[in-house]
């Protein structure tokens, strides 16, 4: 009767840790973000366990069956496409849900996205903030003044369609000169990492078209 988060590699197959493999192969279930993209990675390592969908346009509709499945003895997984659920990916609503009912849920540590983009990019991330997507329209601007005077490290998920936008907010709010660090394809074979000031990404990025998922490692205010 509980519930495992448990991350899954963000591009190399060999991220998968020894531990989640094995807890994925006891569960009676595992909730999938995408049955589909998991298939592959269950197949990988011979993983035979039911999956069930389990993602953010159906979480609020069957997290409470989801809980009453647990509390009646069943033992489930919960993983997303890639990294470690609830950042930025579903699973904080069902933690929740399964919390206030008193049922337990283990996190197991493994693969996240912002903290190897972090690590190299050469910034202090001894203190840092996670913001992950930017808010697309209602609420933007507001959110991106309110960090204009954040003096710490700042780290935000962006889908390669919306960054040349987010790299011109970052230079109205910010500043030309505020210095940036953005990886791409983390752990993959076209991994990169640039790193200048805001107004030579945005030069970069027209001249090279982004593809790929960013994480994007800000300069904090100084």
């Amino acid at each position: 009767m509980k519930l495992y988060l448990v991350p899954t590699p963000i591009g190399n197959l060999k991220d998968m840790t020894y531990r989640g493999v094995e807890v994925l192969k006891e569960v009676d279930v595992i909730l999938a973000e995408d049955t589909r993209t998991s298939g592959k990675l269950l197949q990988h390592y011979g993983i035979a366990t039911q999956m069930l969908s389990y993602h953010m346009h159906n979480e609020h509709k069957i997290s409470d069956h989801i809980v009453k499945r647990i509390q009646a003895g069943e033992t489930m997984a919960l993983i997303t496409d890639a990294g470690s659920p609830g950042i930025s990916d579903p699973g904080f609503l069902l933690t929740r849900k399964l919390l206030e009912n008193g049922v337990e849920v283990e996190s197991l540590p493994g693969a996240t996205a912002f903290v190897p983009a972090l690590t190299v990019s050469g910034m202090p991330c001894d203190k840092f903030v996670f913001e992950g997507f930017l808010p697309v329209k209602k609420g933007r601007q507001k959110r991106l003044e309110f960090l204009k005077e954040e003096t710490r490290t700042i780290v935000f998920y962006e889908s390669p369609h919306k960054l040349l936008r987010t790299l011109a907010d970052f230079k109205l709010h910010y500043g030309e000169e505020r210095q940036v660090s953005i990886s791409r394809e983390i752990t993959k074979m076209y991994e990169e990492h640039f790193r200048g000031t805001v107004t030579e990404a945005i030069t970069h990025f027209e001249l090279k078209k982004p593809r790929g998922e960013f994480v994007v490692v800000l300069e904090g205010f100084s």
